[in-house]
């Protein structure tokens, strides 16, 4: 697999258009950071870490919904392996007009756009979530 995290969010993009209260992924620190950032803004209920069918560790992601619609109604990757994003700390986008988040990879670790504004850090976008 070549982008762990573009797999991860086809995977809960796929459980959220089946209605699907989890989904489950193949476990690693960097998809558990980003999903501690989608679950402190709220776009997730949570996840825990389990042991996959196949005795490999994964990761256990329950998804959230309101009035029967999914919570995430966009979620798009937007550095990739073949052309990886960086931003300085004046040019993080804004999603929506700050209605979303943007998922930043930065040296203080991986956070939302508006911590990443606060801590006065940069680094690699990672996805978008609206």
């Amino acid at each position: 697999m070549n982008d762990p995290i573009g797999d991860m969010l086809a995977r809960i993009r796929n459980a959220q258009m089946r209605g699907k209260s989890k989904v489950m992924t193949p476990a690693s620190k960097l998809r558990a950071w980003v999903l501690d950032v989608l679950a402190d803004e709220g776009y997730i209920r949570g996840y825990e870490s389990t042991t996959g069918i196949d005795g490999h560790p994964a990761i256990e992601i329950s998804l959230k919904y309101y009035e029967g619609d999914p919570v995430i109604r966009e979620l798009k990757r937007i550095s990739k392996p073949g052309r990886r994003v960086y931003k300085g700390v004046r040019e993080l986008p804004e999603v929506r007009q700050g209605l979303g988040v943007s998922i930043i990879s930065t040296p203080k670790g991986v956070m939302s756009d508006a911590s990443a504004r606060a801590a006065n850090v940069g680094g690699e976008v990672l996805c978008t979530v609206f």
